[in-house]
């Protein structure tokens, strides 16, 4: 049962993190609108707003949650301490664990928000944010490919000699399918290849080799229609690819790529990792945001938003260089996106018992 004073911190806590998110928000837009001008002057007006800072402005919200939620959390806690609520509260009997409560409440209202956010929401909507970006600001993505080999399924080894994914067609595709023992059985070879939908493809001018003992059975033909378990994104990888995936497509994706013995998929691997990651730091940046702030201090208010402000954007700038650790092999993603976590947990147990004695 919430007493008045759960509902009354729940309601500040999520009040002031809705405010940090619109004045911060406010002066990103004012930046980016500065640093993409030239670009959004090409654009039309209606897809600035509504395919790009529709998009954006969740994705942004999103992907700095945590500095939100501490923000919240220093800003109105030190108000509290400042006008000596915090010690009134305390002396009434309410252990510090008690007070802890309504924030911990409040922190999984905002963790449960941000993962689904960004395991359903945000994703489709980085789609239209990237093509936007893609046509008008800066084209990062990836159209063409050359050399492409990957195992398609167990015993199937696919190679393209070059792909163009803006007309769909490969040059020069093979597909060769092994048996239990490593043993060749089949060969397909086409002059090209042309990707329809899913796993639909079209190989033109091609020729299938069967292999059953000393014997060969060669088909040709000028156009066969085929099922081939892959498609272009699973060889053309462009750098915000995984932006574009629910968490279940990614878990997924990295799976099968996995499989497929695809090596650079570490981006992928991070990003699934760093959602659940970002869900927990909710709860961590809490603790240390509350127990900093809870006691009145000398400096005043100022003195505590600067310090939440200091270790809030060096919990982000350490996930990113733990982030630079995966993408050279050096640890595992999952490791690399909890490294943060494990270090500001240990942080945040130390500044509750400080604060609770």
């Amino acid at each position: 049962m919430f007493k008045v004073l759960d509902r009354y911190i729940i309601k500040k806590f999520l009040g002031t993190y809705v405010f940090a998110i619109i004045l911060v928000l406010a002066i990103v837009v004012m930046f980016d609108v500065n640093e993409k001008l030239d670009a959004f002057m090409k654009a039309p007006l209606k897809a600035t707003i509504f395919d790009y800072y529709v998009n954006f402005i969740p994705y942004f919200a999103n992907q700095f949650a945590p500095l939100f939620t501490f923000i919240a959390v220093i800003f109105f806690t030190s108000k509290l301490a400042a006008h000596s609520e915090i010690v009134a509260i305390l002396s009434t009997g309410m252990s510090f664990r008690r007070l802890l409560r309504p924030y911990m409440v409040s922190a999984a209202v905002i963790a449960a928000l941000t993962f689904f956010l960004t395991s359903y929401v945000i994703p489709p909507a980085n789609v239209k944010r990237i093509d936007y970006t893609n046509q008008y600001v800066k084209n990062k993505r990836v159209d063409y490919g050359a050399n492409i080999m990957l195992m398609v399924a167990p015993g199937e080894i696919a190679y393209i000699n070059r792909y163009d994914n803006i007309t769909k067609i490969g040059a020069k595709f093979s597909l060769e399918k092994f048996d239990d023992n490593k043993k060749l059985v089949s060969r397909l070879t086409a002059q090209s290849i042309k990707w329809d939908t899913l796993y639909n493809w079209t190989v033109r001018d091609y020729v299938i080799r069967d292999f059953k003992g000393n014997r060969e059975y060669i088909t040709r033909g000028t156009s066969l229609d085929t099922i081939i378990p892959f498609e272009p994104r699973d060889f053309l990888i462009s750098a915000n690819d995984h932006e574009k995936m629910k968490t279940s497509e990614l878990k997924e994706y990295v799976e099968r790529q996995r499989e497929r013995g695809v090596a650079n998929i570490q981006a992928f691997e991070i990003e699934y990792h760093r959602r659940y990651a970002m869900t927990a730091a909710a709860f961590i940046l809490t603790v240390i945001g509350m127990s900093l702030s809870s006691r009145k201090a000398r400096g005043g208010m100022g003195l505590n938003i600067g310090i939440g402000l200091v270790l809030s954007f060096s919990y982000i700038l350490f996930m990113t260089i733990t982030q630079t650790f995966a993408q050279s092999d050096l640890t595992s993603p999952m490791l690399a996106m909890w490294i943060p976590n494990i270090i500001y947990a240990v942080i945040a147990l130390v500044l509750y018992l400080k604060a609770a004695r």
